[in-house]
């Protein structure tokens, strides 16, 4: 006898980051889908996608969801960043269904059971989950993706995780990797630039202010696009480019690392919100990549 109670997380941010009518957000996203002109591809078993509102992201987003076949997949860890709610942990939600405007994607309990067992989570309230859109950005595109088809979803908030605790998460969830039948869709926008953001890093031997940021964001994609959780680690502290999903981003190198599936990441767009040409500019960055599954290198 199931004696969960259902707790449904709304879709919070439809009406104002995305279109709330089901009809256009479905036309919105195959339009995006279709125009990205990617095939769908069995290997593809992961993806990096931003979360900005869709009129900023939504069509570079498309560049990652449009990868996705769907026949084979039956559950999606979603790993976004906290915007607001401050945890050094990674919290799960205590919903049991998140709502698209376009469909609904139950939450797979029995791993939310499984992750909890370990004690090393922390479980956010409906409030905290609702306030977040990291993961919400990526729901829309992905019952779209997988409109017809039976999956799960595991949510995972991935808080202000030290570089000890982000190899710890990653040792944890490699076995989920391993598993051909799951999914992962990690949530981060690339570069924010600008005072309003507080981070101004500009190297003027690049030209304008907004291909320094290119520049910059690239080199963080090339580290990522490697597989080594240390080495982007270094950029980071290095640089302190403003990506705000580097800990999800992280924890997905982690698990890549520790996992007996040899995948590789792959960067197939890059857009800016705006060209800062000057001090007085601000644009975010959004980077949208793959992650295939790679037997050309199983040496």
């Amino acid at each position: 006898m199931d004696t969960t109670t259902k707790l449904i997380r709304r879709p919070s941010h439809a009406g104002s980051w995305y279109t709330d009518n089901p009809k256009q957000l479905s036309e919105e996203l195959e339009g995006w889908l279709k125009s990205s002109g990617l095939a769908q591809s069995p290997d593809v078993r992961g993806v990096i996608a931003p979360h900005a509102g869709y009129s900023y992201s939504g069509q570079a987003a498309a560049y990652a969801f449009g990868n996705i076949d769907p026949s084979n997949i039956t559950r999606i860890f979603l790993l976004g960043p906290s915007h607001h709610h401050y945890t050094p942990k990674c919290a799960l939600s205590t919903a049991t269904l998140y709502k698209t405007p376009i469909g609904d994607l139950p939450i797979d309990l029995e791993v939310i059971e499984e992750l909890k067992a370990t004690g090393k989570f922390d479980l956010m309230n409906i409030r905290i989950d609702e306030a977040e859109h990291s993961m919400e950005m990526h729901l829309p595109y992905l019952a779209k993706v997988f409109e017809g088809h039976q999956v799960k979803i595991v949510p995972i908030l991935v808080g202000a995780v030290s570089a000890e605790n982000e190899a710890m998460y990653g040792r944890l969830l490699a076995k989920y990797v391993d598993d051909p039948n799951n999914f992962f869709s990690v949530s981060s926008d690339f570069c924010h630039w600008g005072s309003r953001f507080n981070y101004t890093h500009y190297d003027k031997k690049h030209g304008p202010i907004y291909k320094s940021i290119e520049a910059l964001d690239k080199m963080g994609m090339d580290i990522i696009e490697t597989g080594d959780p240390d080495a982007f680690k270094q950029y980071l502290l290095e640089y302190d480019n403003t990506i705000c999903g580097r800990h999800p981003i992280s924890v997905f190198l982690h698990m890549l690392r520790n996992s007996s599936t040899n995948i590789k990441i792959k960067f197939l767009r890059y857009e800016q919100s705006s060209q800062c040409k000057s001090t007085r500019d601000s644009s975010v960055s959004y980077a949208s990549a793959a992650a295939k599954t790679d037997d050309s290198s199983s040496s």
